[in-house]
Parts: C-alpha cells; structure tokens; sequence
C-alpha cells in the first residue's frame, strides 16, 4: 500500500473523530442545561409555540437538548466503535444520525429565528454544524458507502418476515 493510499484510508477515521469530538463537546453544555443552551432551544420553543407547537423544544419536548445531545452522544459512540474493522457499518450508522442530526440543526439555524449567530460566537457554532453535515455527507457517500449498505440490509434483516419452513412428506 503506497504512502497515499494509507493517508487516504485514514480520512474516515479522522472525519469520523472530528465529527465525535464535536458531538461530544457539546454535551457539557446541553446536558448541564447551560445558559447558551437555554437560549438556543428556548428561542426555538418560543418560534415553535408560535406555530401551535409549544413544548417541542422545551425540556421535556420531543426535541429536547437532552434527546438532541442522547443522538449526539450515540452518533459519536458509534462513529468511534467504527474505526474497529468489525465494526465499520456501525460507522456508517454514526454518520447516518449525525447527518441528521446536523441536517436539523442547519436547517434550524437558517429558517427560524434561531439564526446563524444566536450565542454572539461570531456563528462558530453554526459553522461547525455546517462542517459536521459535510463530514457525515462525505463519511455517508464516499467513504463508507458500502458499510452502509451491509447496515440496511442488516436492519431490513430484523424486520423481514420469517420465510415458512418447507414442509417434509
């Protein structure tokens, strides 16, 4: 293996640890319930009741800091358990919920009235979120393409009905 396919083999396990460490150092402040926390989700629960929706962003709603930080905290588990060869589709899984994850989080940062710079942080929080669903895109799409795929049929698998048994005469 030449010089530059090992770099190249290593870009997945970098992505996959940028994006963990992210995720991770974000817990400290969504698990703690810290101030830059509570105005982020509380700004969101505040645009979501005014769509009839109040409490998806609170504390205890449906998109709370605590179920968005549980994702994040699951993404980079499983994005870390990934860089072990047995384990490279749950990788694949780890981008998966990252990607969504990130996909939210842009898209709430762009289309309420969250905005790009709600911590007066100069948008680093949204440009890492942006630099996140790159990440996950790239891990998704090219580099753990086939990973993924051995995921979904393994979930299908779960959920496939049982074939009957053929019956003897």
């Amino acid at each position: 293996m030449s010089v530059r396919d090992r770099i190249i083999s290593l870009v997945p396990h970098g992505l996959a640890l940028f994006m963990s460490a992210v995720f991770l150092d974000s817990l400290r402040f969504k698990f703690t319930n810290h101030p830059k926390t509570q105005v982020i989700f509380g700004r969101l629960d505040g645009w979501a009741s005014e769509l009839g929706a109040p409490g998806l962003f609170a504390a205890t709603g449906l998109f709370s800091q605590y179920v968005i930080g549980s994702i994040e905290l699951l993404a980079a588990s499983l994005l870390v358990l990934g860089i072990l060869p047995r384990f490279r589709h749950l990788q694949a899984g780890g981008a998966l919920a990252g990607f969504l994850v990130m996909s939210g989080a842009v898209s709430f940062h762009l289309f309420t009235p969250l905005g790009v710079d709600p911590n007066n942080d100069g948008g680093g929080l949204f440009v890492a979120a942006c630099i996140n669903l790159a990440a996950a895109f790239l891990l998704l799409t090219i580099f753990r393409r086939r990973e993924f795929g051995v995921l979904v049929s393994r979930v299908l698998a779960i959920f496939a009905p049982l074939k009957p048994a053929s019956v003897r005469a």
